[in-house]
């Protein structure tokens, strides 16, 4: 069956077919819609993990019972990962095991532009890394049988232009899912040292044996088309490379970038005049190549930073590009912001009023840091908010104490917030931490997360108690707001900051984009009334605007929140 997909449904449909019968997964843009996507299988379990190093680990523990399994994360959640990934390398797999990841160059959504192939060498795991949506497709379902073949989890790579172009697929859908024995093996499984000592041997055997099947694999292919320029290139860059250079280059496409081919790259070489690399972040394939002694051009040429287009390479080979689509100049610029009614920017201002330092985390809340509220003070990574504010308070004790927060979304504390807060309670800041409970996990597109009381699939689940939890995990002061209560948000932040402990404030309204958020009418502003103070124009909000220099409200996108009537000293909103 021939369809259009986007890379992430391919690579769905390839685990399918290919046998899946577990998938978990942390939602992490631009890798979400493989897990969701699998979600519509009735016939194998699919789950929202709260962290990737949990999805790692079940998928293990899958592949350990002998059924075929995967897991899903974006390029910094294999950081979070790392950890079960090195030591897997080690005990191998019993059914085939696949770790999903996608890199984000150029962060379109993202806070770096990490190279995933740098953990594929370093764990010395095989990587794939297809340049469509069909490779997509069958280097999914095909990396079962390396991963059960060599005994080794299999990492396949995609890319932000991958994961969400679209391309035609075409399926066998000759889906056979095996559920191979389980034998009890301590020595291949108990990774104490005396055994891990004994297993490194095996994973450089592996790696030898990884290295022979790269020099012929399917995955790894040449075009012969001039004997004058030859380009090794991979992923999305072949596609920009086949556009500009048509037949005018020969081309060594690598679709397994770890372990990288020897001969082949050297017998390629051989054959033409020039040798250009051209791939994007990282210069792996380039530094490899000049590890094999052959003289080539690679980063003098193209930029460690960012993605590559069709204009990149033409620029580089001083051929005429097609300029694309251009957005009209006239258009004016749209910034990124919260939505209209978001409940994040009650509490946001209150904080930006205050002048309160705000440790932010990873989310929707990040936008509290552009204009005009400018409310954060530092974005490091899941999590990093608790555990930063605690070392600024251990650092500048109670002068920081009384003017310092963190905020972390509901999906982001459950993630990897809980360590932190216990620290600040087992160590003892008097550090206050706003929970932003939208109870949805936004960014990504409305995934359910273990505080939402339902699973991947919509249906009823363990709900996680926030209140309950920040008790459990020593904090004695907890009480939830309303954010769109801008008094209510007030009053808490300045009694937690002022008590002499630690405390978390619950800022809790859902999301105003979930389907089941009935709004209120919207407002409107009374030009009469109105002084033309701006005060309501502070809040960022995208529905509120200047008309002749009077506020004016729209109401094709106002909610009917509120939060800008109660900064209205006239009564000018009603």
């Amino acid at each position: 069956m021939k369809r259009l997909m986007i890379g992430n449904q391919a690579v769905a449909c390839g685990l399918y077919d290919g046998g899946l019968s577990v998938m978990s997964s942390y939602p992490g843009t631009p890798s979400t819609e493989i897990t969701e996507f699998l979600s519509k299988y009735d016939d194998i379990h699919t789950e929202w993990a709260p962290n990737e190093k949990v999805a790692c680990e079940v998928a293990f523990g899958a592949s350990l019972a002998g059924a075929r399994s995967a897991c899903g994360m974006k390029h910094v959640g294999l950081n979070v990962a790392a950890d079960p990934l090195f030591t897997l390398s080690y005990t191998g797999v019993n059914g085939g095991m696949v770790i999903c990841v996608a890199d984000d160059p150029a962060m379109h959504s993202s806070q770096n532009e990490q190279d995933s192939r740098h953990y594929a060498i370093a764990s010395k795991v095989p990587m794939l890394e297809p340049s469509d949506s069909m490779e997509a497709y069958t280097f999914a379902k095909s990396a079962f049988e390396i991963s059960e073949k060599y005994d080794t989890p299999v990492i396949l790579r995609m890319c932000t232009r991958i994961a969400h172009s679209q391309s035609i697929v075409e399926t066998d859908e000759n889906r056979e899912a095996v559920l191979k024995d389980y034998e009890k093996n301590p020595s291949k499984y108990i990774m104490m040292p005396g055994n891990a000592v004994k297993r490194h041997p095996a994973v450089e055997e592996r790696m030898t044996k990884l290295r022979e099947f790269a020099e012929d694999c399917v995955y790894n292919t040449v075009e012969m088309n001039s004997d004058e320029i030859g380009i090794i290139t991979s992923g999305c860059s072949y596609l920009y490379v086949k556009e500009v250079m048509g037949d005018s280059a020969s081309i060594l496409k690598i679709g397994m970038p770890n372990p990288l081919p020897e001969k082949l790259i050297r017998d390629f070489a051989s054959k033409v005049k020039k040798l250009y690399v051209i791939e994007e972040l990282d210069p792996i394939i380039e530094n490899h190549v000049r590890s094999l002694g052959i003289e080539v051009t690679g980063k003098e040429m193209f930029s460690i930073l960012g993605e590559f287009s069709q204009q990149t390479v033409a620029k580089a080979f001083g051929k005429a590009a097609d300029p694309g689509v251009e957005a009209n100049s006239a258009i004016p610029a749209r910034p990124p912001m919260m939505c209209a009614g978001c409940p994040h920017r009650g509490m946001f201002y209150t904080l930006a009023k205050n002048k309160i330092t705000v440790h932010g985390d990873i989310g929707c809340y990040t936008l509290g840091a552009v204009p005009p509220l400018n409310a954060l003070d530092t974005t490091l990574c899941m999590g990093a908010s608790i555990s930063g504010l605690h070392g600024f308070n251990l650092a500048r004790r109670a002068e920081a104490e009384k003017k310092s927060v963190a905020v972390i979304g509901d999906s982001t504390f459950m993630h990897s917030g809980m360590t932190g807060l216990v620290n600040v309670a087992y160590n003892a800041t008097n550090s206050t931490v706003i929970i932003l409970d939208n109870s949805i996990t936004g960014m990504t597109g409305h995934q359910q997360n273990p505080t939402t009381g339902y699973n991947i699939k919509g249906d009823p689940a363990a709900k996680v108690d926030l209140e309950k939890l920040c008790h459990a995990l020593g904090i004695n002061r907890v009480r939830v707001v309303d954010p769109y209560d801008l008094k209510e948000c007030e009053t808490a932040v300045k009694e937690e900051l002022a008590a002499e402990e630690p405390s978390v404030i619950i800022s809790r309204r859902p999301c105003v984009l979930l389907k089941y958020v009935k709004h209120e009418a919207p407002l409107k502003v009374d030009e009469n009334k109105c002084k033309s103070c701006k005060r309501c124009m502070g809040l960022g909000c995208p529905a509120i605007s200047l008309k002749n220099s009077k506020a004016k409200i729209d109401n094709t996108l106002c909610v009917g929140c509120g939060v800008c009537k109660q900064l209205c000293a006239f009564g000018a909103i009603e």
